[in-house]
């Protein structure tokens, strides 16, 4: 009787190492999705942040018909869910002879959606800058686009760099749509090796999960240090 318990003890171990052991015989798998997600979500990111920065400044805009636009895009945007714009791209683009591979498609999606959530976040950055800049800015003759891009925006830009990084946490979450659409990042990965390894569902998952972690503490530890850099740099 008394050694019964230590065979049960060995027996969950060695059931517990053959679960790892279905994660580490697939590493070079979960490294090409950990890739993959890391493609998709450096290209979305770098894409929204330039689109998201000219879309904010048709927001503020002095032209009413730029400032409509910008408006129209982000509550339209904004309202849909990703899931839609996904189906809109991959589907709707190929009926009007737009045609890419499918993590080109992908990128185009994440792109269109969170480019709203960072104009939204400049544009917070934008209306936090004291106004007296600006008419100081006008007041030495500079144009509107030169007093947005060498006075505003730099200043601006401080003010969102948490903001920012909510975003581009979002954005590398939000990958996970792109496994629905034939793109092998790590949610593709992790279904993929769950049905090929019923018995390992658990120990996959987790390692998906961890994977996913890896991105989004790092990205949350380069916004912390460019805050705190930011914050000690003279304005």
């Amino acid at each position: 009787m008394a050694g019964r318990p230590e065979q049960r003890s060995e027996h969950r171990a060695d059931y517990g190492w053959s679960h790892i052991d279905a994660v580490l015989d697939n590493l070079d798998i979960f490294r090409e999705g950990f890739v993959q997600t890391l493609r998709l979500s450096l290209f979305a990111a770098v894409s929204a942040l330039i689109l998201g920065t000219g879309l904010a400044a048709m927001r503020v805009s002095p032209v009413p018909p730029l400032r409509w636009a910008g408006t129209a895009y982000v509550e339209t945007v904004r309202n849909t869910p990703l899931t839609i714009v996904f189906f809109f791209v991959v589907f709707v683009l190929p009926q009007v002879d737009i045609v890419f591979s499918y993590f080109t498609f992908a990128v185009m999606a994440l792109t269109i959606y969170h480019t709203a959530l960072v104009c939204e976040a400049v544009r917070s950055g934008v209306n936090g800058v004291d106004a007296g800049q600006a008419e100081a800015a006008r007041a030495l003759g500079l144009t509107f686009s030169q007093t947005l891009r060498l006075v505003v925006l730099p200043q601006a830009f401080r003010n969102v760099v948490q903001p920012l990084g909510s975003v581009g946490s979002a954005l590398i979450r939000n990958t996970s749509i792109a496994a629905a659409f034939g793109v092998q990042e790590l949610t593709g990965i992790s279904q993929r090796l769950t049905t090929a390894n019923p018995g390992d569902v658990v120990a996959v998952l987790l390692a998906g999960i961890v994977c996913y972690l890896v991105l989004t503490l790092s990205l949350a530890w380069a916004v912390g240090l460019t805050e705190r850099r930011l914050t000690r740099t003279p304005r």
